[in-house]
């Protein structure tokens, strides 16, 4: 226990003798079932968080599990105009409802609950980090195998929320090649392990392009450093995402769900492994 330590466990992240890891999680709806929860964090925006978020999702659901998205990105939410949700969340007596994708993946995010898609959301943190823990308690998710949860940027109130009050599984960190992202990562690492969550893997976004003339890779941001920093934090699941156009179409246009790639299935389906090896261990 630090000699300043003022024994309030809510605004702390030390990892002391003192704090009762389970203290602080949060019971979900009476009514939901939920097996895995799998944040996906970035050190800093811009890297392509939500859309390895919704690819991520895509993947798990089409190897036939029951899928859920929680946009915990309360001021930048993204993920209903990946998927083309532009329904509202209903309500019943028993909860709020999720919406459901074209795909079948329950969706939740404050843009299904806004009148307006484009209004903007100011508020500060600590309702924001209020809004993100009643997705989880209030929120009716049914029968889901693999929640993944779209954080915002960074180390600050939201994902030091969801890491003490969600049961994570793991994380997922989502970067990019330069030098400076390589820093960033280092953060969320080391956060991820002041919390004792476990690191699932990395994912280097927009890593490369292929040249449509000759099919020789570019590394447009320069040489990649997602290997080396995996190396030193002992990270083996790592996937290395190319520029792709027909991603971005599909993503603009609200058809993720219809893009097919080999990249993100095969990092899932070590996640999937990794997981359900660790179930068995303590069975």
């Amino acid at each position: 226990m630090s000699e300043n330590c003022n024994h309030d466990c809510s605004s702390c992240a030390e990892n002391c003798s003192s704090r009762d890891k389970q203290s602080f999680i949060k019971a979900p709806h009476k009514l939901s079932k939920i097996r895995k929860v799998i944040a996906v964090v970035s050190g800093k925006g811009g890297v392509g968080k939500s859309m390895t978020s919704a690819l991520l999702a895509c993947a798990s659901q089409r190897s036939g599990r029951n899928t859920a998205i929680m946009d915990a990105d309360i001021t930048g939410p993204s993920i209903p105009k990946m998927l083309g949700i532009h329904d509202r969340a209903m309500g019943s007596e028993e909860g709020i409802l999720p919406v459901l994708s074209e795909g079948g993946m329950q969706v939740m995010s404050m843009n299904v609950l806004l009148n307006n898609e484009d209004e903007p959301v100011v508020w500060r943190g600590a309702l924001i980090s209020g809004t993100v823990l009643q997705f989880w308690t209030d929120v009716v998710w049914t029968d889901v195998d693999y929640m993944f949860v779209d954080m915002p940027p960074g180390t600050g109130d939201v994902p030091l929320t969801i890491f003490q009050s969600l049961p994570l599984d793991g994380i997922v960190i989502v970067t990019t090649p330069q030098d400076l992202v390589g820093m960033i990562v280092k953060k969320a690492v080391n956060m991820a392990r002041m919390m004792n969550i476990p690191i699932l893997g990395i994912v280097e976004n927009m890593s490369y392009v292929v040249c449509p003339d000759c099919g020789r890779k570019i590394s447009v941001f320069g040489e990649s450093k997602v290997d080396a920093v995996a190396l030193e934090n002992g990270i083996a699941n790592v996937v290395k995402v190319p520029i792709d156009l027909d991603l971005t179409k599909a993503a603009d246009s609200g058809k993720i769900e219809e893009f097919e790639n080999d990249y993100y299935t095969s990092f899932f389906e070590n996640i999937d492994k990794m997981l359900s090896e660790k179930t068995k261990n303590k069975q």
